[in-house]
């Protein structure tokens, strides 16, 4: 990647985040909803639910909820993707001449700056309500450095969707989808008290390393008492996330080259 595709899409950065600042409520609208599902999951279950291992659940909660809304950046960002094809506004980026990555990348930066706001206010709402940090300044800074990881990845995939699936139904079809897969994993409960197969399917979904390994770093509860997750939980939350970059980056920039009316 070359210092002048970074520029343009440094230039394509600026112009999402003035987009914002124009309309803020779209980000304001998803932090609100990021913290009133914190807030549902952690007052609702937070007393009924025994955990592998022991703790409590809301400590295990917490992380599982900043991994689940880091996950909601592949539906975020296709919208944003589908909303900008349909105004012709890709149409007249693609007439300029910058290089092809250089709208995706744009777009991804600017995302991935707002993720991280919204990570903070979740951070900060989650000690309102009683989440503690007891691990390292380092390793929490690490546990946000993976979130980020992984919103990351998650925005490639959303920008690779947004290009290829343009039409309203393939937006409500990964909204719908979104939610399963968040759920087939460790966010709300440990994979050892579901079925085997199952079970076996949630320790293996790149969302339950991120998740699991963010508890251990921040010193929570992780609701492992073996297997993968226990052992390798940092190496697979670094691990999974470089797989869909390694494969979602070019997709998106030869879907952005190939891109028709």
């Amino acid at each position: 990647m070359t210092v002048q595709t970074l520029r343009h899409g440094w230039v394509l950065t600026l112009r999402d985040l003035k987009r914002w600042q124009r309309e803020p409520w779209t980000p304001i609208i998803g932090i609100a909803f990021s913290l009133m599902l914190l807030l549902t999951f952690g007052y609702l279950f937070g007393g009924a639910i025994d955990l592998p291992g022991g703790g409590g659940y809301l400590p295990y909660l917490l992380p599982g909820m900043f991994t689940l809304t880091m996950l909601f950046g592949v539906e975020s960002t296709m919208g944003a993707i589908t909303d900008d094809t349909k105004r012709g506004i890709t149409d007249r980026l693609r007439s300029m001449p910058i290089a092809g990555v250089a709208v995706p990348l744009g777009r991804a930066a600017a995302d991935l700056m707002n993720s991280a706001v919204q990570l903070a206010v979740l951070m900060a709402g989650g000690l309102v309500v009683g989440w503690q940090v007891d691990g390292s300044i380092g390793a929490a800074l690490l546990a946000a450095g993976l979130l980020l990881w992984l919103r990351l990845a998650m925005l490639w995939v959303g920008i690779y969707l947004g290009l290829v699936l343009r039409g309203e139904g393939g937006l409500m079809a990964v909204q719908i989808l979104v939610w399963p897969f968040g759920f087939l994993s460790n966010i709300f409960v440990a994979p050892e008290t579901m079925p085997g197969w199952l079970g076996f399917l949630a320790g293996w979904n790149p969302v339950s390393a991120t998740a699991a390994a963010c508890r251990g770093l921040f010193g929570n509860p992780t609701g492992t008492t073996g297997g993968v997750l226990a052992d390798h939980a940092v190496a697979l939350a670094l691990g999974w996330p470089a797989l869909l970059l390694a494969v979602f980056v070019p997709l998106s920039a030869r879907a952005y080259r190939n891109l028709t009316r």
